[in-house]
């Protein structure tokens, strides 16, 4: 690293670690402490920012947060909770970073940044969970010794695995806060000041919570389009179901169906199971399958279907409708067509997003259905787009009436 540095001519080297103060470090903190020494003794000036907890989402240490937030409804956890822990914002960080890029001034030395918002761990379970719109979670702080077992812990009541949970823990033994400011002096705060921790946790849930539900969504989607280098674990948590059916039959007369799905036409599976649903939703307060659709054959984006809204409208390949129904999540339902050949290529998938762990056992809960439910609507889509196929060839050109549905 340093050779390639001398070779490259670069006229300073930047990095950014975690604070190294604690003479008890662990395994993880002395590799970053390692790593910012290198650079300090290297043949170049370095800067080594030093910082706590990063939040953002994909950041190790926020998801941890997340997931032991969104999943627990009593916290069980190690003492350590208590710690003071100071923050950074992920923007916050790359504004440091190039910064440093510009400096003029040689500097050969270590900077502390942070929030300046200093709260206890279990204090930033709470805030995330406040601003997630999750019920507070009380923190049970246990005399767990082992760093070890905690991390062993956290594995697994997390998708983050021991790999990294282990390492994240220790790095967590003691309090994590800045001891200086000398930044200040060299690089301005951003414009509007340093991002506090609640405001960074409200960034880095903004997509989601803006419901813009990507349908590049190749493995459980996340908060931001995801990386080919993002890990499982980061994001939000997004339950699907998918399902695929080909066919032999026109694409446009497959669209014909998907247009016209809801309301009179109904949902071509198990309607009586809908309908149980449905009026469940309108004990509950929601909307319920009431409301039915404007036009029997026709949609338009914003438009209401039942207790479904048209998000998104692709006409002839995508319908994309948003649940109105009341339930422990978010919930979409899309419904796409493309040629395959000589027939079609029909896809339907259910993305929920749980809110806590309500939302993860309620998805638990409806599994057992939508294995009933989905697939026979996949294959009676495709046999009543058939229908009306072989309603065009002997001259009947009416499209999607409820007749054209095939039962289960």
């Amino acid at each position: 690293m340093t050779a390639g540095l001398c070779w490259s001519r670069a006229p300073r080297a930047i990095s950014a670690g975690g604070w190294s103060r604690n003479t008890k470090l662990s395994t993880h903190m002395r590799s970053r402490e390692a790593v910012g020494e290198v650079f300090l003794s290297g043949p170049v000036d370095a800067i080594v920012f030093q910082a706590g907890v990063v939040i953002g989402s994909g950041s190790a240490s926020f998801e941890m947060i997340r997931h032991l937030a969104e999943t627990l409804p009593l916290m069980p956890a190690p003492s350590w909770v208590r710690n003071r822990i100071e923050a950074i914002a992920v923007r916050d960080v790359l504004h440091y970073l190039v910064g440093a890029a510009s400096l003029q001034e040689r500097l050969n030395r270590t900077f502390d940044i942070g929030s300046r918002d200093v709260l206890s761990y279990a204090g930033m379970m709470q805030e995330y969970a406040a601003e997630a719109g999750l019920p507070r979670c009380p923190v049970l702080a246990l005399p767990i010794p082992a760093p070890r077992l905690a991390g062993l812990w956290v594995a697994l009541v997390t998708p983050i695995p021991l790999s990294m949970s282990v390492p994240l823990v220790q790095s967590l033994q003691h309090d994590a806060v800045s001891a200086e400011h000398d930044i200040d002096n060299y690089i301005k705060q951003p414009d509007g000041g340093l991002t506090g921790y609640r405001k960074a946790v409200a960034l880095a849930l903004g997509k989601e919570r803006g419901g813009q539900v990507e349908t590049t969504w190749a493995n459980a989607g996340a908060d931001a389009d995801p990386l080919p280098s993002d890990p499982h674990w980061a994001g939000h948590k997004v339950y699907v179901d998918e399902r695929t059916f080909h066919g032999d039959v026109d694409p446009a007369h497959v669209w014909t169906i998907v247009e016209g799905i809801g309301g009179k036409n109904g949902w071509y599976s198990l309607p009586l199971a809908w309908s149980v649903r449905g009026w469940l939703d309108k004990l509950s307060g929601g909307a319920g399958l009431l409301r039915g659709r404007r036009h029997p054959h026709h949609l338009v984006s914003g438009e209401v279907v039942d207790w479904w809204r048209v998000e998104r409208i692709e006409r002839g390949r995508l319908l994309r409708l948003r649940a109105e129904m009341r339930a422990p999540g978010r919930a979409w339902l899309e419904l796409s067509v493309e040629p395959d050949g000589a027939g079609s290529r029909y896809r339907q998938r259910a993305i929920f997003f749980p809110k806590g762990l309500s939302g993860r056992l309620y998805w638990l809960a409806v599994l057992p259905f939508h294995s009933l439910i989905f697939p026979a609507m996949s294959r009676n889509i495709t046999a009543a787009a058939r229908k009306i196929a072989g309603a065009e060839k002997s001259g009947d050109k009416t499209p999607g009436d409820k007749e054209t549905q095939a039962t289960p």
